[in-house]
C-alpha cells in the first residue's frame, strides 16, 4: 500500500486541503498507516496530481493563510477502484495497514468486493494458525552471550507468543463477524453478533 492509496480513499470522502490531509494522518491515520512526515504528503500530493489524479484550488480564507484544496478527478476515481479491485495479499503480520485500508473504503464502495477482501484475509490468518500454533518453540542455546539466562529467555519468548496467539484469535473472530455482518448486510456496530464465537483455544 502507498500513501497515495490513503490520500484516494480520504479524498474520496470530500475535498481536503494539506493541513486538513495533515491533520488526519496525525491523529485517525497513526492507527492505519506508518508514520507520515508533512512533507511526503506534499510529494504524494505533487505527483498524484502529475499523474491526473488529483486537481486542486485556492480556496480564500479570511483572516487565514488561503488554502489549496484538492479533489479527485475521473482519473482519481478510477486509480481508487483500481486499488479495491487489485488482489489482495495477506502479510505476515495480522491487522496489517494495506487490509484496513481496503476495508474502510471498500465496505463502502463494494459490497462484494469487501466480502472477498475479509474471506481472503480470514482464510489466510486461519491457515496460519493452523500452520503455526503448535510449532516447537524451544530456542536451542549454543554458546550463549555471558550473562544470558536462557530459562528467562525462553519464557520472554512463551511469553510473547502468547500475547500474538490472543490477538490473532480475536482478529480472527472479528473477521468472522465482520463477514457476517457484510452477507447480511448489516454494519449496525450495535447490533448483535449472529453468532457468538470463543476464541480458539490457545496453547
Amino acid at each position: 500500500m502507498k500513501l497515495e492509496h490513503v490520500l484516494l480513499r480520504l479524498l474520496a470522502t470530500r475535498p481536503h486541503s494539506g493541513y486538513d490531509l495533515r491533520n488526519w494522518l496525525a491523529a485517525d491515520g497513526q492507527f492505519v498507516t506508518s508514520r507520515v512526515h508533512h512533507s511526503q504528503i506534499y510529494r504524494a500530493l505533487a505527483r498524484m496530481r502529475a499523474d491526473g489524479w488529483v486537481e486542486d484550488r485556492v480556496d480564500p480564507r479570511e483572516r487565514r493563510p488561503d488554502a489549496r484544496v484538492y479533489r479527485l478527478t475521473e482519473r482519481g476515481r478510477q486509480a481508487l477502484r483500481d486499488w479495491i479491485d487489485s488482489p489482495y495479499e495477506p502479510t505476515s503480520r495480522f491487522h496489517d495497514s494495506d487490509f484496513v485500508n481496503r476495508f474502510l473504503i471498500t465496505v463502502a464502495l463494494d459490497r462484494a468486493a469487501a466480502i472477498r477482501l475479509v474471506t481472503t484475509e480470514l482464510d489466510h490468518r486461519t491457515e496460519q494458525i493452523a500452520r503455526n500454533r503448535h510449532r516447537d518453540r524451544t530456542i536451542h542455546f549454543e554458546d550463549p552471550l555471558p550473562g544470558l539466562d536462557t530459562r528467562r529467555h525462553q519464557a520472554a519468548a512463551d511469553l510473547v507468543h502468547q500475547y500474538g496467539a490472543g490477538a490473532v484469535d480475536w482478529w480472527v473472530a472479528w473477521l468472522r463477524d465482520v463477514l457476517r455482518r457484510l452477507e447480511s448486510d448489516d454494519l449496525d456496530p450495535g447490533s448483535p453478533a449472529a453468532t457468538s464465537d470463543s476464541p480458539q483455544e490457545r496453547p
